[in-house]
């Protein structure tokens, strides 16, 4: 495997499946047996999942909602799909554990650093609930400061798309996709690969993201076996 310990992102709208809302079995246990095969192979994981599928703070605030408790709300989306998650590595026969970042014991224990390297040395998968535990922060910082504290080598971005391209492939036929670009060309074409806020302390604590899409089934036992799928984004 090209590498030992990751942070995988998880987009909670990719959940959604063919739904338009909530979680889709089956869209669910995919993912989750492809995280179990990479596991079984002995790659320290741990896991951050959005959770646009149920709510986001940031559309909530545009229809009204205060920010502060909007995002409050999508943090404890994030949970939902964690604990479901979670359930289905279970059910697969994989460890897993939900650490929050907000204190909901019995839902979850509350994160800590030490607590999630030891998990993850003893081979638990660790999904990492409910964002940074503040508002103003999406789950894409979230998973820039998880991937950095756990001192994972890469942060795998699972998204719908095959990459980074020039523009959003969805709406552009003529898009052209990257093989590899750096945190400072994305800053310079004004990529929208993650936030900001993400993408600075990705490139300041020099840790790569390999964005890719996980909705293809096998791509995340690919992109550890080192194929050449998806965009690496370097320092």
């Amino acid at each position: 495997m090209q590498y030992k310990r990751i942070l995988l992102k998880l987009s909670g709208e990719s959940l959604m499946g063919e739904q338009g809302y909530g979680i889709d079995a089956n869209r669910l246990n995919d993912y989750a047996e492809q995280i179990c095969e990479i596991a079984a192979l002995g790659v320290q994981i741990g896991i951050v999942i959005g959770g646009g599928n149920i709510f986001r703070g940031l559309s909530g605030a545009s229809k009204g909602f205060d920010r502060y408790k909007g995002d409050q709300m999508g943090m404890l989306a994030t949970v939902i799909n964690g604990l479901a998650l979670a359930s289905a590595l279970n059910a697969m026969g994989t460890k897993s554990r939900v650490l929050t970042a907000i204190r909901m014991e019995p839902v979850g224990e509350y994160y800590s650093k030490p607590i999630a390297i030891e998990a993850l040395n003893n081979g638990e998968v660790v999904i990492l609930a409910a964002g940074t535990g503040n508002p103003y922060f999406t789950t894409d910082t979230g998973s820039s400061l998880r991937g950095i504290e756990i001192e994972a080598e890469v942060m795998l971005k699972g998204t719908r798309v095959d990459g980074v391209y020039t523009a959003d492939p969805e709406k552009d036929p003529n898009a052209v996709k990257y093989d590899s670009i750096s945190f400072d060309e994305i800053y310079d074409k004004g990529l929208k690969v993650m936030d900001l806020t993400a993408t600075t302390m990705c490139k300041e604590n020099n840790l790569p993201v390999l964005v890719f899409n996980m909705d293809v089934k096998g791509n995340l036992k690919k992109v550890l076996s080192g194929e050449k799928i998806g965009t690496l984004v370097h320092p």
